[in-house]
């Protein structure tokens, strides 16, 4: 009787957290399911042959893309050292690594352009070099890096603690140099945490609108002057309404979806193998 007490308060707690977590679910599917099938592939075309819209686009993922890859020459250096070393002032790092994900980032755009400004010190450095960061593509890459880093560092870090340290000291042992070591042992055994931080980081980047925002409103990119899909997204819907914001939201959404699917699928490939 005690037993089959126990197993009914169980299903009953089952069926309570299915029903919460069915709940949580479909409100993060509903909105998005919803906008998918709201506009017509012809609608979508026409969108997206826009050159408004494409060149955004393709300047959103280009600089999204730019600093991620600056993430990765910087960052996984630091993600390594976060997790093999012990230093003073590691607990403040470590705060200070999430720091981007919790203030609000129009209050970064601005203390962005506090250090990056043509008035400030590092502004006045890359000026020389000319390299501007107000309204320029400059901006926008160390706006969508700053709100962005938090991903790669994390995952990177979590991904050389996962690797077994006693595979670098036998290494060392046998006569590896410590660069040796990282590059036929740490990092290929850490890649797949770091690809993974990579693809967040892009991602990250690329929705981000409020550093952006403060930084480089429009920019030109290539020979024409565009904002980041964020801004677009808020313009079109601010000046003309829902209906003419639609197709856009939705393009954005099919391909952040597409970027997340190649990920899950090359990732279980390669953990398959």
């Amino acid at each position: 009787m005690g037993l089959k007490k126990k197993v009914k308060k169980t299903d009953v707690m089952t069926l309570v957290f299915v029903i919460l977590g069915f709940s949580m679910a479909l409100f993060i599917a509903g909105p998005i399911i919803k906008l998918l099938f709201s506009s017509s592939l012809g609608t979508l075309q026409t969108a997206l042959l826009e050159k408004t819209v494409y060149i955004s686009i393709l300047m959103t993922a280009y600089s999204a893309a730019f600093a991620t890859v600056i993430g990765l020459i910087f960052g996984v250096p630091l993600a390594y050292l976060m997790a093999r070393k012990n230093f003073f002032g590691k607990r403040i790092v470590e705060g200070l690594i999430d720091i981007p994900v919790v203030i609000p980032h129009s209050a970064a755009g601005i203390a962005l352009l506090f250090v990056f400004g043509s008035r400030f010190l590092a502004g006045r450095f890359f000026k020389i070099l000319g390299v501007s960061f107000f309204n320029s593509i400059a901006g926008v890459i160390i706006a969508m890096l700053f709100v962005s880093i938090p991903f790669l560092l994390n995952a990177a870090r979590e991904g050389f603690e996962s690797v077994d340290v006693r595979l670098e000291k036998v290494a060392r042992t046998l006569g590896a140099s410590s660069w040796q070591t990282f590059f036929r042992i740490s990092l290929p055994l850490a890649w797949r945490s770091i690809l993974s931080g990579c693809i967040m980081m892009w991602a990250r980047g690329a929705s981000e609108f409020g550093a952006v925002l403060v930084l480089a409103y429009h920019v030109n990119f290539f020979g024409n002057y565009a904002c980041v899909t964020p801004i677009l997204v808020a313009d079109r819907f601010n000046s003309f309404g829902l209906e003419y914001a639609r197709p856009v939201t939705a393009i954005v959404i099919f391909i952040s979806l597409a970027v997340f699917i190649l990920l899950r699928i090359f990732l279980r490939r390669r953990k398959a193998k």
